[in-house]
């Protein structure tokens, strides 16, 4: 005998579906909601590294674009020195500081000399008191000549000028031989006028550059 289903039970039992229904959808979109706000969150964190690594990109850009334009400012000798003490391994931070050019009238060496007079001497000593306030001060000596002579005697007579500076640093002033280093470029890089008495003389010259 088929059991016929009275309209209260059939009310109950659609009622019941529909709740159950309405649970069910209730705890999807409450899944759905808790993976999107998780999903969001990454992208959040996705962004802020993307942007971080992007202001530390720019940042180093600015960097090497400043070091780029400070190395363009530099004299071509000084430019020389820092590729050579990099090269060499020689510096830490792998900086120019500053260069100090030994060619004033008190200072300049006469001809065909290689001496030191007391005021070269007061300017090296002035020079030895700043470069001894940096922790790791690397010194690039350089030796220049005018154009009267031979080109060879002429790489000859700068180098003893850089050298006669550099050992008065060193003797007077302590600072270390393996912290400096010579080199002569004779009569190849003039400042001035060969052709003239003036001109010859600010050529006769020696120029310190400080780098770390």
């Amino acid at each position: 005998m088929r059991k016929v289903l009275t309209p209260a039970l059939v009310v109950v039992v659609v009622l019941g579906l529909s709740l159950t229904g309405c649970a069910t959808k209730k705890y999807v979109d409450e899944q759905i909601a808790a993976e999107s706000q998780v999903t969001q969150t990454k992208i959040q964190e996705v962004q802020t590294s993307v942007e971080g690594n992007q202001k530390e990109i720019s940042s180093l850009a600015s960097k090497q674009a400043a070091l780029e334009a400070d190395v363009a400012k530099l004299s071509e000798t000084a430019q020389d020195a820092l590729k050579r003490a990099n090269e060499a391994g020689m510096l830490a931070k792998g900086k120019f500081v500053y260069e100090v050019t030994l060619t004033d009238n008190d200072v300049q060496f006469g001809f065909d000399k290689a001496e030191l007079s007391d005021a070269a001497k007061a300017a090296l000593d002035a020079f030895a008191a700043k470069a001894k306030s940096l922790n790791n001060a690397y010194v690039e000596v350089q030796g220049h000549t005018d154009n009267v002579g031979s080109e060879s005697y002429n790489l000859k007579l700068g180098h003893m000028r850089a050298e006669a500076a550099m050992r008065y640093l060193n003797m007077e002033q302590g600072l270390p031989l393996f912290r400096m280093n010579v080199i002569s470029y004779g009569e190849y890089k003039p400042i001035a006028d060969n052709s003239t008495k003036e001109g010859r003389a600010q050529n006769r010259r020696v120029t310190l550059v400080v780098m770390e």
